[in-house]
């Protein structure tokens, strides 16, 4: 063992220490670990910055701005409620439909690109189910890598080791040739997080978020039915108003006096006020809608106040405003204050009656919209306390078909090699961006930054373990111990190796380690070498027990997961896919020619 060798040894025990005691948070403790691979010269500045630069964390980047454009223009919600409506709130049912989507998708393309796409659709389901998200997102992350073993398309680090195979005269890989060991794998993966791995993946929400904090408080709102609507002259039922907006109707009101129960036949009439209630977000998705109107839209005093233009936050009515026990109508809130009073909230409790004729009570929550400077004028007025500042996230379903054509061109472009993945992502980020699918704003503001300086900065600890040959003496330690030993064990060496590198290093840069090693000893001991390729293309997938994969990256914020979390559920999870593996490669492909 060299200097080099030990140094950087003891700076990865020291980060994993780190890592799991998690006194620090993971992206300063990544910093950390590239400035002192700097400072003791392990790696060079340009080395340890070219992470940065990586097509790993321009792959990621690509990613989240993508499904960030998917979430804007409404295809992420509409594919949640399409799957809610089979799912329903079963926490179960949720939980295996989640797991089994995303590792049928995970089986044709990148696991990253399947666990980016269904990230904010898993977090939906969750608000909508009243569950928690910590529950999901880690099996949704766990069962699109699961699936990295059954095609060759599933994971690049398979088409690397079909490369690496041809240089030592065997065939490259089948597209379906993994798929023998990584069906089972995906099969028992998905049974080990349903039985036990979901019991043991801790939740940190607290129940009052699960159920709705200030973002998904359930207001009361007036909705019109516009002339000329496609929704005049069918029943309630027939318009899905409230099923496709996760809406309650609770009134109608016809002829501004008219009071109606609703219910599935009644038929809808030009200008009806339909009173509902619902989220936040659910509510705003009504200004999407053709047909179908806020009321206090189309009541916009100024013709020249553009939406974009208008603020929109949350507001709770103070001891000693003049709003209580006043009526909208009463102090002639839009004239006065020049802003819109979209929904009421009052403690959960129904309200009945047209917004304007209710009065408001001490505590009553308001969602208002309008100029920002009048908004904050009616907050220094003590007329109200503003509780959230909201971005409202109105969908642009008009975008929608061109953020989907644009996501599945990526995939295309990447499946059929055209370009490299990460190509593709950062082609299909400027195309979302030309086509105005989401702006350059909007993407920069929603990404989760810590993944990506995480993920950069770690990357230098894998040139290092290249550079040092920490890699490779750590896989010849190995050899040495049990080489001449049964091929099983042998096998079982290899994959524990494989396992241990892909932590730190890249699934690719562990595999071209490990590859060479692996075929040139088996040839040596006169063992055919491919049942040990496909051992390693097995081993390099298994990413589960550290966060550092970009699929666990992806949901380590959402889920609030701690580092050791993946330690804990994925250690077993790992201890079962050998299993798996040792089991059935050695049948599927022997080791003796």
């Amino acid at each position: 063992m060299t200097v080099e060798i030990g140094l950087l040894l003891l700076i990865i025990v020291i980060a994993l220490v780190l890592f799991a005691l998690e006194r620090l948070p993971v992206d300063v403790i990544a910093l950390g670990v590239m400035i002192a691979l700097i400072l003791t010269r392990l790696v060079t500045p340009d080395e340890a910055f070219s992470g940065f630069g990586s097509s790993t964390v321009l792959l990621i980047f690509g990613l989240l701005v993508q499904t960030e454009a998917l979430s804007r223009t409404g295809v992420v919600d509409y594919a949640g409620r399409l799957i809610f409506r089979y799912t329903g709130s079963s926490p179960n049912r949720v939980l295996i439909i989640v797991m089994v989507s995303s590792a049928v998708l995970g089986a044709f393309m990148s696991n990253t690109a399947s666990t980016a796409f269904f990230v904010p659709l898993v977090i939906g389901i969750a608000r909508r189910a009243h569950l928690s998200p910590a529950k999901l997102l880690m099996p949704l992350a766990f069962s699109s890598i699961l699936s990295s073993s059954v095609t060759l398309v599933s994971t690049s680090s398979n088409i690397l080791i079909s490369g690496l195979m041809t240089n030592y005269n065997l065939a490259p890989m089948g597209m379906f040739e993994l798929a023998p060991v990584g069906i089972p794998i995906v099969i028992v993966g998905v049974a080990y997080m349903y039985f036990i791995g979901k019991r043991i993946i801790p939740d940190r929400f607290e129940p009052a978020e699960i159920e709705g904090g200030l973002s998904s408080r359930l207001y009361i709102s007036e909705i019109v039915i516009s002339p000329e609507s496609p929704f005049i002259g069918k029943t309630l039922g027939e318009s899905s108003l409230g099923r496709d907006l996760d809406l309650r109707v609770m009134r109608i009101v016809r002829d501004k006096k008219r009071y109606l129960v609703p219910h599935a036949d009644q038929v809808l009439q030009e200008m009806d006020e339909l009173l509902v209630e619902g989220g936040r977000d659910e509510i705003l998705k009504v200004k999407t809608m053709n047909g179908a109107d806020i009321k206090a839209d189309v009541k916009l005093g100024d013709p020249d106040i553009q939406l974009d233009d208008l603020g929109m936050i949350e507001g709770l009515i103070l001891p000693g405003s003049p709003l209580i026990g006043r009526t909208l109508n009463g102090i002639r809130f839009r004239d006065r204050y020049g802003l819109q009073v979209l929904a009421i909230n009052r403690h959960g409790r129904a309200l009945r009656r047209k917004l304007s004729l209710v009065r408001l009570e001490l505590g009553d929550a308001l969602l208002i919209q309008g100029e920002p400077e009048r908004i904050a004028q009616l907050e220094r007025d003590d007329i109200i306390r503003i509780l959230e500042t909201n971005d409202p996230h109105i969908p642009n379903p008009g975008r929608a078909r061109t953020a989907i054509a644009i996501f599945l061109l990526s995939l295309v472009l990447a499946v059929l090699n055209v370009v490299p993945l990460a190509v593709a992502m950062v082609i299909g980020t400027i195309l979302v961006f030309l086509t105005r699918c989401i702006t350059p704003e909007e993407a920069y503001r929603n990404i989760e930054w810590k993944a990506l300086i995480l993920i950069g900065s770690m990357l230098a600890l894998g040139v290092a373990m290249d550079k040092t040959g920490t890699a490779t003496y750590i896989a010849a330690m190995i050899v040495s111990l049990v080489g001449g030993l049964s091929p099983l064990l042998l096998l079982t060496a290899f994959f524990i190796v494989t396992v241990i590198l892909t932590q730190p290093m890249s699934n690719q840069a562990a595999a071209v380690v490990i590859i060479p090693v692996a075929l040139q000893t088996a040839l040596q001991l006169h063992f055919d070498p491919r049942p040990f390729a496909m051992m390693i293309a097995v081993a390099a997938s298994c990413s589960y027990m550290t966060p550092l994969e970009p699929s666990c990256l992806l949901v380590y914020a959402p889920g609030r997961y701690k580092f050791a979390d993946f330690l804990k559920v994925g250690t077993l999870l790992t201890g079962l896919i050998f299993v798996v593996a040792i089991c059935i490669v050695p049948l599927v492909w022997p080791l003796t020619p």
